[in-house]
């Protein structure tokens, strides 16, 4: 028996014994008022919040955003939700998207427990327009939150969309310093706007 062989044989023989997976019911964190954590999650991750009462509120707190009034090119995929200087079904290749300033779309259901926020873009052909953008602003239902991820995975069970990704916060990220960069590898900010 080659030394390989032996090594391998060792490594079969001490492993653990197998236990059973936890189960995944139980009392889970629930929080009184959805939005009020919410708020206070998004903005403990670096993001903000603005409270509307319908899409034509959304459409006057958006357009008060510092990043929507610097924009030279926005790229808004919620009808009726600020303007839009990009029509995604011409544009060929992802990397012409580097450009964007501001992406307003919209989010189907948020988080309390991280802040996240759950965006299905099957019908977006680039989906790279997410990450690309200098800034991000999600649109979401106000009703449509959900008080942590069990709930959350609960609710993507009937999903049918080929691509969704849980947004939260700005992209951010730390080096082994410790030092906390806001915006090095995707929207430097994140405005969620809950209907």
């Amino acid at each position: 028996m080659s030394s390989k062989q032996d090594i391998l044989r060792r490594v079969r023989q001490s492993q653990p014994p197998a236990v059973d997976l936890p189960a995944l019911t139980g009392p889970w964190t629930t929080f009184d008022d959805l939005r009020s954590q919410f708020a206070t999650t998004v903005q403990q991750v670096g993001g903000q919040v603005v409270m509307a009462r319908d899409r034509a509120h959304a459409d006057q707190l958006v357009k008060t955003l510092a990043c929507y009034q610097d924009a030279a090119k926005i790229c808004s995929l919620v009808d009726g939700v600020g303007r839009s200087d990009v029509e995604l079904l011409e544009v060929e290749r992802p990397h012409e998207l580097a450009d964007v300033d501001l992406t307003i779309a919209a989010g189907k259901f948020a988080v309390a427990e991280n802040g996240a926020v759950w965006v299905s873009a099957a019908q977006v052909r680039h989906q790279a327009i997410y990450f690309l953008c200098q800034h991000l602003a999600l649109v979401v239902p106000g009703d449509q939150i959900v008080h942590h991820m069990h709930e959350a995975y609960d609710r993507l069970a009937s999903e049918t969309s080929s691509f969704g990704v849980f947004i939260s916060g700005p992209s951010k990220t730390a080096d082994i310093e410790q030092s906390l960069v806001i915006g090095a590898q995707g929207p430097r900010s994140l405005t969620v706007v809950l209907i």
